[in-house]
């Protein structure tokens, strides 16, 4: 992938900023928050476990200085959409 994006170690975001991260990919994947039977909560602490074993990553794009979490499929699946795009550009 180009070096437009940099793979950030979960362990040098604050807490308080991964959390917001991971909130956000629960939210965004559509994650139903009622079946952990802990709420969004539940779902923070499995993403986390998902990070510790290298199940998920932290991408920031530079270009547009936005940082997602993502799925290992999700970023291989990005970055060869981003590669046939800088083909085609």
């Amino acid at each position: 992938m180009s070096g437009r994006f940099v793979e950030v170690p979960h362990r040098m975001l604050p807490p308080e900023t991964l959390e917001a991260l991971l909130e956000t990919f629960v939210t965004r994947q559509g994650y139903d928050t009622t079946d952990t039977g802990e709420g969004m909560r539940g779902w923070v602490v499995e993403l986390r476990r998902q990070l510790e074993r290298g199940e998920l990553i932290i991408a920031h794009d530079l270009q547009t200085e936005s940082t997602e979490v993502m799925t290992l499929t999700q970023w291989r699946a990005f970055g060869r959409d981003l590669a046939d795009d800088e083909e085609e550009g």
